[in-house]
C-alpha cells in the first residue's frame, strides 16, 4: 500500500515514542486524556482480542465455525476507537469490528453463535448500543445515518450535554467506499447534519483490490468533499484514533455536524477465512507492517512509563483463560430454535410474518405428533 502525501495524525511512533505535528493539534486535547491507565486498558484490550481471534480462526481451521473474519492488526483502530465511546454513544458496525463488540459488552458466545451458523445476531444491540454485524458491504453506512437521523429527531442529541447527548459510529474498510451506498450516506449524513461520525479502517485491501486502485487520493479528502470534518490518522496508533474519535463524536452530538476519520492500518491476515492472501500480495510487505505492530507499539511506551512484567504476564494469563473457555465451550453453544428466524424481522408484528410462523407452529406440532 503506498503512502499517500496526506497530514497524518500520530501521537505514539512505531517505537512508543511520543510524537507532536502541525496534524495533531487539533485533536491534542483528547490525546492528553490517555494517561498510563488508560493505555493499559487499551493494550489489554487488544492482547485479548488477538486471543479471541486467532483461537476462533483455529477453531474455523477445526469445522467448529463455519466461517471468521480475521482481525489481527486492526487492533489499534478498534481499541481505540471503542474506548474514545461515551457510554451513551452507538455503534454500527460492518463484520470485522470484534475488539470494538467486546469492549461495548457483547458476549463471545453471541459472537461465535453468528459465525457458527447458530445465529443471524444474537446480541441485545439495546443493551450493548452496538448493532448487529452487517454482511453486505457498506450497507451499514446508511443505516447508521438513518438511525443517526431518528436519534437526532427523538431530540437524542444536539443539547451541548457531553455526558448525555447521542452519537453514532459507523464502522467500515477502505473497500467499502467505493459502494454507492458510503457516498450516499455521506452526503445524506452533511446534508442533515446527522451525529454520525464514519470510522473508514483503511487496511489496505479490499478483498485482493489495493486501496491504491480504489482510490487516487487519501479518502479522507473524499470525506471533506461531501463536508464532513474528517481526520487521515496512523491506526496503529490507538491514541490517534482515540483522539480523533473522540473529537469528532463529541462535535456531532452537539450538532455541529458529522465526521470522518481513515485509520490507516494493515490487514495482517486474510479477508476472511475463505481467502488466500499469499495469491495476491508479497510477504515483505506484510514484514514491514508487522513492524508496526500497534500491541508492540503500546507495549513499548508502558514499559518506557515503568510498566512492569507482571501487568503483562497477567494480560498474558487472562487472554490464555479466555482462549481455554472458547475452545472448550463453542461446543455447548445451543442449536436454534426452529422459531426464532421470525423473531425480530420488523419492529412491529407483520402479518405475513406471523401468518408464516403460524404454519411453522402448526408443522411442527404435526411432526411431534408423528414422530414423538
Amino acid at each position: 500500500m503506498p503512502e499517500q502525501s496526506h497530514p497524518l495524525v500520530r501521537f505514539l511512533d512505531e517505537q512508543g515514542a511520543l510524537t507532536s505535528s502541525e496534524a495533531n493539534e487539533s485533536c491534542a486535547e483528547y490525546a492528553a486524556e490517555v494517561d498510563e491507565q488508560l493505555l493499559r486498558r487499551c493494550y489489554e484490550e487488544m492482547v485479548l482480542a488477538r486471543s479471541f481471534d486467532s483461537s476462533a480462526a483455529a477453531l474455523q481451521r477445526q469445522g467448529e465455525l463455519a466461517l471468521w473474519v480475521p482481525n489481527i492488526g486492526q487492533e489499534g483502530c478498534q481499541v481505540g476507537a471503542a474506548l474514545a465511546l461515551r457510554d451513551q454513544d452507538w455503534v454500527v458496525p460492518s463484520y470485522r469490528e470484534l475488539a470494538i463488540a467486546r469492549i461495548r459488552g457483547v458476549p463471545w458466545q453471541d459472537i461465535i453463535a453468528l459465525f457458527r451458523g447458530t445465529s443471524h445476531g444474537a446480541w441485545d444491540w439495546r443493551a450493548t448500543r452496538f448493532h448487529q454485524y452487517t454482511l453486505v458491504i457498506g450497507a451499514q453506512a446508511s443505516h447508521g445515518v438513518g438511525f443517526a437521523w431518528g436519534r437526532a429527531l427523538d431530540g437524542a442529541s444536539g443539547h451541548g450535554d457531553r455526558e448525555h447527548d447521542e452519537a453514532v459510529l459507523t464502522c467500515f474498510g477502505d473497500g467499502a467506499t467505493s459502494e454507492g451506498a458510503v457516498s450516499e450516506a455521506m452526503v445524506f449524513a452533511a446534508s442533515f447534519s446527522t451525529p454520525n461520525v464514519f470510522l473508514c479502517q483503511n487496511n489496505g485491501w479490499a478483498i485482493s483490490v489495493p486501496s491504491s486502485v480504489q482510490a487516487s487520493a487519501p479518502l479522507a479528502k473524499r470525506a471533506r468533499g461531501f463536508g464532513l470534518a474528517a481526520y487521515r490518522v496512523d491506526g496503529n496508533d490507538p491514541i490517534a484514533v482515540y483522539a480523533a474519535v473522540r473529537s469528532l463524536m463529541d462535535r456531532a452530538r452537539k450538532g455541529e455536524g458529522p465526521g470522518f476519520v481513515e485509520a490507516v492500518t494493515f490487514r495482517m491476515g486474510a479477508h476472511t477465512s475463505s481467502d488466500d492472501p499469499t495469491k495476491y500480495r508479497d510477504d515483505d510487505i506484510v514484514q514491514r507492517w508487522a513492524r508496526r505492530d500497534p500491541i508492540l507499539r503500546v507495549r513499548r511506551r508502558l514499559i518506557a512509563l515503568g510498566c512492569g512484567q507482571e501487568f503483562f504476564s497477567e494480560v498474558d494469563d487472562r487472554a490464555a483463560e479466555e482462549a481455554s473457555q472458547l475452545r472448550s465451550g463453542i461446543r455447548a453453544l445451543p442449536d436454534p430454535e426452529s422459531m426464532d428466524m421470525f423473531r425480530n424481522v420488523y419492529t412491529e408484528p407483520h402479518p405475513l410474518v406471523e401468518a408464516e410462523a403460524q404454519w411453522m407452529r402448526e408443522y411442527l406440532a404435526e411432526e411431534e405428533a408423528h414422530h414423538g
